[in-house]
């Protein structure tokens, strides 16, 4: 059965004549269906074309284990 995992996504993206970092963590099955996600969520948010988004790196974060 599929998992669904925790990615951390950092990258950078213009704001007015900067480039202004993020760090987003975004829930998927697959690391493909994460990274569009970003792009969706920030292109919509803040009416950016796919090639404005630079992704710097991408980790999968593992959720700490609830305690009984």
């Amino acid at each position: 059965m599929n998992e669904i995992k925790t990615f951390r996504i950092i990258g950078r993206i213009p704001m007015g004549f900067q480039k202004s970092r993020f760090v987003k963590e975004v829930r998927a099955l697959k690391l493909e269906h994460a990274i569009e996600k970003i792009y969706s969520e920030l292109g919509s948010r803040h009416k950016l074309k796919r090639t404005m988004i630079d992704i710097l790196s991408i980790e999968e974060v593992k959720e700490p284990q609830p305690k009984t």
